[in-house]
């Protein structure tokens, strides 16, 4: 397979060979170029050499002072972290009237109106918080970033996420060859940044679509051809993103994927991957959301994942509180620090370094297991995860050098397809269902180019009451191992792994 040269006028370099990009090279590969000093990719990738998970939160306020106050709390946090503004929904839809509206009547939004303050205001909110040893991305779900990226630019920031696909296609109508043109620009903006001694990075939002319910495969491709399209448009540091979804060991199997394909589309760039604790149904019991959240970062720990996006106890019932943001921060940290400890024997004892001495910018000798980055991603088994999202890159690639081009004509053909996204540029013909051993599977790929390579099941008839039930399944999960601790409602991340390649099905699904 390889990488497609970038469209004419842009100022990235075709990748040619493979690379570890960031996390050491393979013999007779280049090594990455790696992000500058002061840079959110350098931070990252200080952090995981130091043997650190980067913990991240969701969080964004609309009064600047909660703003800047939820920052401070961030960075105060006892873990490794960085800071989030995420932009609230009129701004991400570019309705600035209606922002500016809300704020002159004293209405809260959900999030933070970059766009309609004024630069000096989030200047305000970011100094003497925001720094080298603390970056800052901004997130906010736009199909039209152009806007946001400027205004992000001129606070001084230089760190955000999305994509072409992911911020379009879940989010709302708008065409996706208008989404592709407007991400096109705001890339090449965001990597102008570089003529001002920055080093700009961007996140793919495509491990994530919908949340729930899409086979790994699937999202590993649309995440490796988001960051692909980065890199064409001028993007040197990207991370790339993949969520947690119903069962441990094939989130597993299609992290390791995820950085076998980066290893070989994206060399000579700074990369990293970003886990996602689930962005589904969510446990409904304290214990419950606890159990879910260590297991993310028990994951991310696992596969070599260097920064978690985290969830809170309280993301079943309402927005999180500040502190609750800071507590779900730390619980990952601290699960993250066993998971490394147990993978590192020689790592702990009494003389083990606390979190404190473990951030990446902290003065003093590096802790023991920082010589090799952390613990290396171990062996999984195969079932096919990694054929599966290499066959949708390749036969993306095919269509056209120009991934601007090559991405609406593979929706429109179908040979990318997302299971119950109603966008009208989404064909709509796969299908997927969850079965007895609580993994993702396809029971239709509709013209997706997987034929010999998914083995499809005949699932049951999926009826709307079906739905809700798989929709539900982590959340019952998780809920019932915090309430009865016994082996039949243990973790599934504990050495757990159900057979590969075996066809199920479930009643009522």
């Amino acid at each position: 397979m390889t990488a497609p040269a970038p469209p004419a006028g842009s100022t990235a370099a075709p990748p040619t060979t493979a690379s570890a990009a960031g996390h050491g090279s393979p013999a007779g590969t280049p090594a990455a170029r790696p992000a500058p000093p002061g840079s959110f990719g350098a931070f990252v990738a200080a952090a995981r050499h130091a043997g650190r998970l980067v913990v991240q939160p969701r969080m964004g306020m609309s009064d600047p002072r909660a703003m800047r106050a939820g920052l401070a709390a961030t960075r105060a946090a006892d873990a490794t972290t960085v800071g989030t503004v995420t932009l609230d929904s009129y701004t991400r839809v570019g309705d600035q009237t209606a922002a500016r509206r809300a704020l002159a009547d004293g209405v809260p939004l959900n999030g933070y109106p970059l766009v309609t303050y004024d630069t000096a205001v989030t200047r305000s909110v970011l100094h003497g918080i925001q720094d080298h040893a603390f970056p800052v991305q901004v997130r906010h779900g736009s199909a039209t970033p152009q806007d946001i990226v400027t205004a992000l630019l001129l606070a001084g920031l230089d760190a955000t996420e999305g994509g072409p696909v992911s911020y379009c296609l879940p989010y709302g109508r708008t065409p996706l060859t208008v989404s592709v043109e407007n991400w096109a620009r705001s890339c090449e903006l965001l990597a102008r940044a570089r003529d001002h001694g920055a080093e700009p990075h961007l996140e793919t939002f495509g491990g994530c679509m919908m949340g729930q319910l899409c086979p790994p495969g699937l999202l590993v491709a649309l995440s490796v051809l988001e960051a692909l399209f980065f890199a064409q448009h001028g993007l040197r540091s990207v991370s790339l993103s993949y969520a947690q979804q119903t069962d441990p060991a094939q989130d597993e199997e299609a992290l390791h994927a995820l950085r076998r394909l980066a290893e070989e589309l994206l060399p000579g760039l700074d990369w990293h991957i970003v886990v996602y604790t689930y962005m589904g149904v969510y446990p409904r019991t304290p214990g419950g959301a606890r159990l879910l959240l260590e297991e993310s970062a028990r994951l991310a720990v696992r596969t070599g994942a260097a920064r978690l996006i985290v969830k809170t106890a309280a993301e079943a019932h309402r927005i999180p509180t500040v502190p609750e943001n800071v507590a779900a921060l730390e619980a990952a940290a601290r699960a993250a620090e066993a998971e490394t400890a147990r993978r590192l024997p020689a790592a702990t004892g009494p003389t083990a370094p606390g979190p404190a001495a473990c951030h990446p910018t902290a003065p003093g000798p590096t802790p023991l297991r920082a010589a090799a980055g952390g613990p290396a991603p171990g062996p999984v088994a195969d079932t096919g995860i990694h054929a599966e999202a290499s066959a949708l890159v390749q036969a993306v690639l095919e269509l056209s050098s120009d991934l601007g081009r090559a991405l609406p004509r593979a929706f429109a053909r179908g040979y990318l397809d997302v299971p119950f996204c109603l966008h009208p540029d989404n064909a709509q013909r796969s299908r997927s269902y969850l079965d007895t051993d609580g993994r993702l599977r396809w029971s239709a790929v509709g013209g997706m180019p997987l034929g010999g390579v998914v083995e499809l099941a005949r699932a049951p008839r999926l009826t709307s009451g079906g739905l809700l039930t798989a929709l539900r399944h982590v959340e019952r999960r998780a809920d019932a191992a915090a309430l009865d601790p016994s082996p039949a409602h243990r973790p599934l991340d504990d050495g757990h792994r159900p057979p590969a390649r075996e066809a199920h099905s479930e009643e009522g699904r």
